[in-house]
């Protein structure tokens, strides 16, 4: 990459592998940087991404995904758009999703999640991701090699949400088949973040959801998507079906993104570092840091946006109402102001949890627990099942020149797939 104030982040193909040369040129310009191809500020600066994360009476949610894409549905007029946003908020993409809303529509969604994601379910869930573990390596310990994306992480990860949110055992194997890119062991029809299972998963999961919520209201059964069907906001009002489903289908499908992502950075590590291998083989308790550190310097969502409602001031740069703020989590979590050599991983660093990956403020993603359990379960029993975890040279070159492929996306940071060799454990 040579003239870097000419790249266009959202389009050029090198900086979708590798963002990270041009987000820190982008800091060295300042912490609060106006791109030069859309007009979108990028918030690089770890302290100023939070302030932002932070700030919802300034920072509307409602372009989070899209950011500049789609255009504004709306010419911004004055220093406070509110009433502009709000007028319009049903032409921006997925508005109907708790990610892209802003207080007091978000506070009664993320209620409706809160009934599900309580101290003693969190439990129940964490008791099934260990049998389920390993029961997907039970898949792949002979095999000595596998695509870890397709034969773990994505089934892995699709399978602990169905348990969460209550799938029935008997529909499970669909969800897999349609949501993790596998009609069986070995094969692939295409992921959430890729190639479409039928039109819109969304679409898919909502329509299922619906219909488990719709027969609970007509037959009220004890189990968990019962609880969901019998939930109240607290002024004793019944949720509209759909009000109730979105909240949990967007936390299985985003769930299911994050946890791959992560599950392949961390593994890679481990392939990559057999020093490092070795000393959490050895020493469990540094799994928790481990994954910290994963999350840190390889975070999921690469970046995430806000609609500056109101004319301000953020790293003493002014920002117009109606800009597009683009906030750089993949760049703050390598901030030299915050973290020390911050693009090394390291094992044991102080702050590695102080990391920004999944977000700030009443936007934090729902489901980081539930993800930082997944990753300590899955390390802890590879580490127990196989042996001599290493990077597969046939498919990734050998070390010192690796070739890696990441999905093409200016918003996730994942790896298309994650080649491994290993041994059975004795």
């Amino acid at each position: 990459m040579t003239d870097l104030s000419s790249v266009n982040y959202f389009t050029d193909a090198q900086v979708a592998q590798d963002p990270y040369e041009y987000l820190a040129y982008l800091r060295s310009r300042n912490p609060v940087y106006r791109e030069p191809h859309y007009g979108v500020v990028a918030v690089t600066g770890y302290q100023e991404a939070n302030e932002a994360f932070r700030n919802t009476d300034v920072f509307s949610a409602c372009v989070s995904i899209g950011g500049p894409f789609p255009p504004l549905p709306f010419v911004p007029e004055g220093d406070d758009i509110t009433a502009q946003i709000e007028e319009h908020r049903h032409q921006f993409p997925i508005f109907e999703h708790m990610v892209t809303m802003d207080p007091p529509e978000h506070t009664r969604a993320r209620m409706l999640l809160s009934r599900l994601l309580t101290p003693k379910r969190l439990k129940e869930n964490e008791a099934y991701m260990w049998r389920l573990a390993d029961r997907q390596l039970d898949e792949i310990v002979a095999r000595g090699r596998c695509d870890f994306l397709d034969a773990y992480a994505k089934p892995f990860a699709t399978l602990v949400i169905a348990d969460l949110l209550g799938v029935p055992d008997s529909d499970r194997d669909e969800f897999r088949a349609r949501l993790a890119g596998h009609k069986e062991p070995g094969s692939r029809v295409g992921a959430l973040d890729s190639e479409p299972v039928g039109s819109n998963p969304l679409q898919w999961l909502e329509e299922t959801f619906g219909e488990y919520i719709a027969d609970r209201r007509a037959d009220p059964r004890d189990d968990i998507l019962g609880v969901l069907a019998s939930t109240k906001y607290p002024d004793g009002a019944e949720p509209e079906i759909i009000d109730v489903v979105r909240p949990a289908t967007f936390l299985f499908a985003a769930g299911q993104e994050t946890v791959t992502k992560l599950l392949s950075a961390a593994v890679r590590v481990l392939a990559e570092r057999p020093e490092l291998q070795r000393l959490v083989r050895e020493d469990r308790s540094l799994i928790g840091s481990f994954i910290e550190e994963s999350l840190r310097i390889e975070s999921p969502t690469k970046v995430d946006f806000r609609l500056a409602r109101k004319t301000t001031e953020l790293g003493g740069v002014e920002i117009k109402a109606g800009t597009v703020v683009m906030l750089c989590i993949g760049a703050a979590n390598r901030d030299p102001r915050k973290f020390d050599n911050p693009d090394e991983f390291v094992i044991d660093r102080r702050n590695a949890r102080e990391h920004i990956a999944f977000g700030r403020g009443i936007h934090t993603c729902a489901g980081a627990p539930l993800a930082r359990t997944e990753g300590q379960v899955t390390l802890n029993r590879m580490l127990d099942r196989v042996a001599d975890i290493a990077i597969d040279e046939s498919v990734h070159g050998a070390s010192g020149d690796r070739r890696y492929g990441y999905e093409p996306t200016f918003l996730l940071r994942g790896l298309r797939n994650l080649n491994i060799t290993y041994t059975q454990a004795k």
